[in-house]
């Protein structure tokens, strides 16, 4: 397995990360669809400085990618993970994860944060009017299918905080977040 940056990909790889997106999240309804959206998506890891794309390669064949976007000196975000759901729950998301870690960690980087859509119905949160006690309600979150809420856990990411409602009515992104550094 190689973990190699966006710019290291030829078009058939790049094509490929695109497919990946749109299987990867075909069970989240506010996710790319339409490959034309993913290819988009791909793109904007090779022409904008702040996004950092890396692709694990087997034999030269891309089977997942993960995404950083700089959104400060201190801080980046995770989006997105995704991987070919037939290489799924192999190590490959943690390879990953533990990779950008380090690339952040190398530029000095204290915090990556991530939002984990509930728009399907994986968490506790789903279908639930959390007004207007937010925090008791977060301080209940529960998985109830497959959401990647516990695979970030896993990965020393936190529970920072939900914006509620913002893929419709009882479909929140719930904020994660892990100190990778002190500086």
């Amino acid at each position: 397995m190689e973990i190699v940056p966006f710019a290291r990909l030829d078009t058939v790889q790049l094509e490929r990360a695109a497919e990946i997106l749109v299987k990867a999240f075909r069970h989240a309804p506010s996710a790319w669809k339409k490959i034309a959206d993913a290819r988009a998506e791909v793109s904007t890891f090779l022409d904008d400085p702040d996004r950092l794309g890396l692709a694990a390669l087997d034999q030269g064949s891309l089977l997942g990618w993960i995404g950083g976007l700089k959104t400060t000196p201190q801080a980046w975000e995770l989006h997105p993970l995704a991987i070919d759901p037939h290489y799924q729950r192999r190590g490959l998301g943690s390879l990953l994860v533990a990779t950008l870690e380090e690339h952040a960690r190398c530029e000095g980087v204290g915090t990556i944060w991530l939002g984990s859509d509930d728009d399907f119905g994986g968490t506790s949160l789903h279908g639930v009017d959390v007004y207007p006690d937010v925090f008791r309600h977060l301080a209940r979150l529960s998985v109830t299918e497959g959401h990647p809420f516990t695979f970030y856990r896993k990965h020393g990411y936190t529970v920072v905080g939900m914006l509620p409602d913002v893929n419709g009515f009882g479909k929140p992104d719930i904020l994660m977040a892990k100190r990778i550094s002190v500086s």
